[in-house]
């Protein structure tokens, strides 16, 4: 297992801590409730190490919705 570097994971959610873990934390309730993983690892490995590394390769991406008026 290799490590994410914290810049990369930043670049790819929009330069927030706070976006971060919002964004990994939804993921990675996906990924324990079924959700197929997005990139190949060990069945071993938790689910929100493998949603840091969805991030880290760009595979899950934050967007901002729109607000509702």
């Amino acid at each position: 297992m290799g490590y994410v570097a914290r810049e990369k994971l930043l670049d790819q959610s929009g330069s927030s801590i706070y976006k971060l873990v919002i964004l990994a934390s939804k993921r990675a309730l996906e990924i324990a409730e079924g959700q197929p993983k997005l990139v190949e690892m060990s069945q071993s490995v938790k689910p929100s190490t493998v949603a840091l590394y969805e991030i880290a390769a760009g595979k899950v991406r934050y967007v901002r919705s729109k607000a509702k008026d």
